[in-house]
């Protein structure tokens, strides 16, 4: 009677359903694997992560003055 196809979703959409988990698949891995450089702060000159420590106050102003030195010779 339906000679198998399921309704129709069986034979001409199946590949839209593997194209689309794929596609699912795929982004979700780039989303975590990539995520975490950004996090680190991996892309951000050595400057802007002494700022951002001191501004957070991870360190106080006389090591923020150290390494400022440090990072500008």
């Amino acid at each position: 009677m339906f000679d198998g196809h399921g309704f129709g979703f069986g034979g001409g959409f199946m590949w839209l359903f593997w194209i689309l988990l794929i596609v699912v698949i795929v982004w979700a891995f780039k989303a975590t694997a990539f995520s975490d450089r950004k996090d680190r702060g991996v892309d951000k000159p050595p400057l802007e992560i002494l700022q951002g420590r001191f501004a957070r106050g991870e360190i106080d102003e006389e090591e923020f003055e150290r390494k400022r030195r440090l990072l500008s010779q």
